[in-house]
């Protein structure tokens, strides 16, 4: 274990922030606030390079959400090359099971210890190279999977945080619950939590419309001394962007290694575009605070 400790330490000693995305449940939204993060991070900064790694093994949807489904990784002499979706700038990469799957219907079916193996695997052998953040979309609940990442990632914990996503209603709460005290017994430092689903984004004039319950988010994140980093309404514009794959424009914007005039434009015109930026502000500040 020693070894494989050492080889994920060595392939991630350039990444300086690890941040996991954690949900209690499944139907949260955890994957679109992951891609949301990587996304608003890549932004942020000029020169600032994002990687995304989805764990959500027997579930993923991370090369959906940014247009490349139809891509897959490669070999090199240094290891797994991951796939950019920003094309030649490589400044977002993204890695997947998807990528490896012959067909995208195919399912995933392992046990723990194969899953295990994955995991440690693009941990230690893809070629994430230099990073400002590394993101990881988690399978909801706590299991193998978490536990997996916090084992091989046990050399380099002093950059790992997490952010936690639930959504207002009682049953997705307790969930968290269950998240929060797991990053409690790992030693975990918790970044915030974001209230997904909060509300309605109307896709006509963008009012946003309490359907549902609000405001369990902040009243958990105030109860638990947690920073509450704001809510992400239903949003019609978002979920056609993340589940439209890619257009015309964005194939041509990743051929020009353009991802602004790509994915990047189509988001930065959605409801919660505009929200994120108060959640990615909170996210810097907790990393500041660490």
């Amino acid at each position: 274990m020693a070894l494989q400790e050492t080889a994920v330490t060595r392939r991630l000693q350039n990444v300086k922030h690890i941040i996991l995305v954690l949900a209690g449940k499944g139907g949260v939204g955890k994957s679109s606030v992951s891609t949301q993060l990587a996304l608003n991070l890549t932004a942020s900064s000029p020169n600032a390079k994002v990687g995304i790694l989805d764990v959500d093994l027997t579930g993923p949807s991370i090369p959906r959400m940014f247009g490349i489904d139809d891509q897959g990784v490669h070999q090199s002499s240094d290891g797994w090359v991951p796939v950019y979706a920003d094309g030649p700038s490589a400044r977002l990469a993204c890695m997947s099971v998807g990528f490896l799957l012959k067909n995208k219907g195919d399912s995933v079916v392992w046990r723990g210890p194969k899953k295990n193996g994955m995991i440690r695997q693009f941990l230690s052998d893809v070629r994430w190279g230099d990073l400002d953040y590394l993101v990881i979309d988690t399978p909801p609940g706590t299991s193998d999977e978490h536990l997996s990442l916090m084992e091989h990632m046990a050399g380099v914990h002093s950059r790992l945080s997490a952010v936690i996503v639930t959504t207002p209603q009682a049953v997705a709460l307790m969930d968290a619950m269950k998240c929060l005290s797991f990053t409690r017994a790992v030693n975990l430092p918790v970044l915030g939590l974001i209230e997904n689903m909060s509300g309605y984004a109307c896709p006509c004039c963008g009012e946003i419309s309490n359907v549902f319950s609000t405001g369990g988010g902040s009243e958990m994140a105030r109860k638990e001394g947690l920073r509450f980093l704001g809510t992400l309404p239903v949003d019609t514009e978002l979920v056609s962007v993340l589940d439209g794959g890619v257009g015309e424009e964005e194939a041509e914007a990743a051929v020009d290694g353009n991802l602004e005039f790509g994915l990047l434009n189509r988001y930065n015109k959605t409801p919660s575009a505009k929200l994120f930026e108060d959640i990615l502000n909170g996210v810097l500040e907790s990393l500041r605070e660490k």
